[in-house]
């Protein structure tokens, strides 16, 4: 199998399993993720998740060149709604996800580290688009949401130069969250989780709905907006826990209603 799935204690782990060619992503490895994120969309058990690659020389490299043989034109005619990796453009997810960058993200791999909403990287990791490099685009998300997640010359400068970005530019840049030795990768991850796991996971939900379906818009037309999972977590049993939690000086119990 390409893809490792598992869902305990709230947590989703997605891992893209194939080390022996740096993680690269196939048309049926994109097709188990596609099927994953669907299946993570519908399960209301899941209050967040974890994407990675196997192995330590890799998040992942992008597309399997070795295996594409289309033409340029032919991959862009090729629709890919959600982008690279089912996650890069996905606006229907709404729970947080974390990449967990343990190697190099190049091309698609990038594009997917963009389509998650924490990263945290390995000291040794490193981000880049290479694709101007062999005469093609960075087409599945990379040109789209690099210039909207960081300043426009910094995401120009990566971009139109094909060059790797190590994990302490990254993480100047804001591409990253939080860098750390590679020892210490997965224990940053578990803290980012316990975080997350502490809040309201329809409020969460509603955070992550609101902030990627708005902004496009004008700050007053986003705060008006009614947006599904805003009406559901503003009509939960959980508002109500959360606040009698606070005056009870007690820890609250979840229910995800």
């Amino acid at each position: 199998m390409s893809v490792l799935f598992e869902v305990r204690d709230h947590v989703a782990r997605v891992t893209i399993d194939r080390p022996q060619v740096m993680n690269a992503i196939d048309a049926a490895t994109e097709a188990e993720l596609e099927r994953i994120w669907t299946k993570i969309e519908g399960d209301n058990d899941v209050r967040a998740v974890v994407l990675t690659g196997a192995g330590d020389r890799a998040f992942c490299a992008g597309a399997d060149v070795k295996n594409v043989s289309k033409t340029g034109l032919e991959y862009w005619a090729d629709t890919r709604a959600n982008g690279f990796g089912g996650i890069a453009l996905r606006s229907t997810l709404d729970v947080p996800v974390i990449a967990r960058v343990n190697g190099h993200a190049l091309g698609g791999g990038f594009e997917t580290v963009l389509g998650c909403d924490i990263v945290i990287a390995a000291e040794e990791a490193t981000f880049a688009f290479p694709e101007p490099r062999l005469g093609r685009i960075p087409l599945d998300g990379g040109m789209v949401l690099l210039q909207r997640q960081i300043p426009f010359r910094a995401a120009m400068g990566v971009l139109m130069t094909g060059r790797r970005v190590k994990a302490s530019e990254a993480l100047s840049l804001g591409i990253v969250n939080e860098v750390v030795p590679r020892a210490e990768l997965d224990q940053a991850v578990d803290r980012w989780l316990k975080e997350i796991l502490a809040c309201a996971p329809l409020s969460i939900r509603a955070i992550k709905q609101t902030v990627r379906r708005t902004a496009h818009l004008q700050a007053q037309e986003a705060r008006a907006a009614k947006l599904p999972a805003l009406i559901a977590a503003l009509q939960s049993v959980d508002q109500d826990e959360g606040v009698a939690a606070f005056r009870e000086k007690r820890q609250p119990v979840w229910q995800g209603r």
